[in-house]
């Protein structure tokens, strides 16, 4: 047999075993070409004054690099050391290291280059369909067209070659470095299979899980004014950091194997096969991947949080931006109401107008406000705005009383609010004590005078007239005047939006539209989650792909073991039960313990992106545990092969 004949049917050989490799190759090339493209694609720089697109998308392609280069290697550095034994064998027939390595690099030149052809012409044949996406998600209105960029794909030749020089360094140095008698051991002693539990793994494994549950506990406890003070604040974010990495690795180090090993001690040792499969597998081998899960679980969780964090704000943009505004448009300025009032009524657009007189005024609101500590806020002296409870519909106010609405879920989180308690509303000259009766959601002028959040305090007629009469002029807005025009027809929306901006510009802080509001949070959230989103599912793929080719090789190991199993009577659906048993705890543990991460993470500060959490994160972590549960089913079928060959 010659050298290229050698050569080709190695190939043939690793490409049958190791095609999930290539695929994940070639998708890994397709989409950092198709995101180079991106950024060189002449209708996102049209787009630059509205979205900073091309830079975004730049910084994004050099994590890409990151994550595509380390997956490269790290699946390298797997199969090489599963062709060790082959190595070996070539050593002995009187091959020499160098030979075998001009060998190596000669297949793997063939499979790597391949791939990146592929994936350059999958890439751009894409590219139009992601930048549609794109100007989708984010509101843009340009057409995509099929661009072809000679800068983007000398850059990814480049930064792929790169790759491959330091692929083939690692195989250079391993040949180097083994000898033909530990090359034949290789495979064995990369993974320690531990047959008892020390006391001390039993300790760190204990302290694994404490650790994770007290950083899901401070977590709750970040923004709910806990620690008020930068410093606090600060070293909570540092515990929480290291205390959920740490206890992680340590869950997988000695966590697992304990409760493992607990189970299999209540059943004095006698486990069925299917506990044998799976088990007795897993207690070892997580212990021995422990770093290796600890990272796929971190970013696995980091993937998911801000995911779910741009969604949740993506998701909240018309919410919102309706709470902002108050209507579909608001006004401080009577002269540029009446004129977009006469434009939409020369647009036969129906709609309706409101206007509401609005002061601010000194409030005490010491009795029910909770702890303000380290907020720099006097309870004794908020300014508020104060409105008449004949300017809103279905409410009715007693002298005596005063009702909140408009109170964001922001400011709750740092100034809560009692259910009810007296305060006082203060003139220049006179003060009114109140009885606060509860709080409403509903936003009845816009944000201009609301401060940043703070709640909207509706009282009796009366009470507002004569506070009206004693306000301090030091304290009130530029105009102290809410008109806001709603739509009878949303279907009109986006005609009067465009004659708002005709007779507005894009609006300012004394004018405002829906809108415009909410396809600017649109537009910038859609860009990262965009962003995020292609980045996890790369991040997905790849991390999917180790775990698969981690099964591979254990599949190969217990391989011997299936056929004493087959010749004693047991039939390939007995084996397959414990193999989906096997699946679902090495896939399942990380996955699982990747979704607690970042919902606690999101819980912990998903009000500061938007006003909805559940839907949003329930939709992202749904998918992303679809996509990743497909590695998991492919590592089944690969171990029902396996095992059908195994006789």
């Amino acid at each position: 047999m010659s050298v290229n004949q050698l050569i080709f049917r190695n190939l043939k050989k690793n490409l049958k075993n190791y095609y999930l490799y290539v695929f994940a190759l070639i998708f890994s090339v397709a989409l950092y070409f198709a995101f180079v493209t991106l950024q060189y694609d002449p209708a996102l720089n049209d787009t630059k004054d509205t979205m900073k697109g091309a830079a975004a998308i730049k910084a994004a392609s050099v994590l890409l690099v990151a994550i595509v280069s380390i997956f490269l290697l790290y699946a390298n550095n797997i199969f090489i050391k599963r062709r060790s034994k082959e190595i070996g064998l070539f050593q002995l027939i009187g091959m020499t290291k160098s030979r075998i390595f001009s060998i190596l690099t000669a297949e793997n030149f063939i499979l790597y280059f391949g791939s990146l052809v592929i994936g350059t012409f999958i890439g751009f044949s894409v590219s139009r369909l992601i930048l549609m996406i794109l100007f989708k998600i984010t509101g843009i209105d340009a057409i995509a067209s099929l661009h072809f960029s000679s800068q983007a794909l000398i850059q990814t030749v480049v930064v792929f070659c790169v790759i491959y020089l330091f692929i083939m360094l690692m195989n250079f140095v391993f040949i180097k470095r083994q000898s033909i008698l530990s090359l034949f051991r290789v495979v064995s002693t990369t993974e320690g299979k531990v047959k008892k539990m020390s006391v001390f793994e039993i300790i760190i494994g204990i302290i694994g899980v404490v650790l994770i549950i007290s950083g899901y506990y401070i977590s709750t406890k970040l923004l709910s004014g806990d620690f008020t003070t930068v410093t606090g604040l600060f070293g909570a974010m540092i515990y929480i950091l290291g205390s959920v990495i740490i206890g992680t690795y340590l869950f997988y180090k000695g966590s697992v194997s304990f409760i493992f090993n607990v189970i299999r001690k209540k059943k004095d040792g006698y486990l069925t096969i299917n506990q044998v499969l799976s088990l007795s597998s897993i207690m070892f081998r997580m212990k021995s991947n422990a770093l290796l899960l600890t990272i796929i679980t971190t970013l696995s969780a980091l993937a998911i949080g801000l995911l779910s964090l741009s969604y949740i704000s993506y998701y909240s943009a018309e919410k919102m931006a309706e709470n902002q505004v108050a209507g579909d448009f608001s006004f401080v300025k009577p002269e540029e109401a009446e004129k977009f009032s006469e434009a939409l009524s020369v647009n036969n657009i129906a709609f309706t107008e409101k206007e509401i007189d609005v002061i601010q005024v000194d409030a005490n609101l010491k009795e029910i406000l909770g702890n303000l500590e380290g907020l720099y806020v006097d309870p004794k002296a908020m300014t508020v705005p104060v409105i008449s409870d004949k300017a809103v519909k279905n409410i009715d106010v007693s002298k005596g009383d005063a009702i909140f609405t408009g109170y964001n879920d922001l400011l709750q989180k740092f100034m809560s609010l009692k259910d009810s308690g007296p305060i006082e509303l203060k003139g220049q000259n006179e003060t009114f004590p109140l009885h606060y009766l509860g709080l409403k959601k509903e936003f009845v002028i816009s944000g201009y005078f609301t401060s940043g959040g703070v709640p909207i305090v509706i009282v009796d007629e009366t009470v507002f007239e004569r506070l009206k009469k004693d306000v301090n002029p030091k304290i009130q807005k530029e105009s102290s005047l809410f008109i806001g025009i709603k739509l009878k027809d949303e279907a009109n929306l986006e005609k009067a939006n465009e004659l708002f901006k005709d007779l507005n510009g894009n609006g300012d802080r004394l004018s405002s539209s829906r809108l415009d509001i909410s396809n600017s949070q649109k537009n910038m959230m859609g860009l990262i989650m965009f962003i995020v989103g292609f980045l996890g599912l790369t991040f997905l793929i790849t991390s999917g792909c180790i775990l698969y080719f981690k099964q591979m090789g254990e599949g190969e190991e217990e391989k011997p073991n299936y056929t004493i199993l087959r010749k004693l009577g047991f039939t390939q659906g007995d084996l397959l039960k414990g193999i989906h048993a096997k699946q679902i705890f090495n896939f399942g543990i990380p996955l699982v313990v990747g979704l607690l991460h970042s919902y606690f993470a999101v819980q912990s500060g998903w009000f500061l992106f938007g006003t909805e959490v559940w839907t949003p994160m329930i939709i992202v972590m749904v998918i992303y545990t679809g996509l990743y549960s497909t590695f998991g089913i492919l590592s089944v079928l690969y171990y029902k092969k396996v095992i059908k060959e195994a006789l």
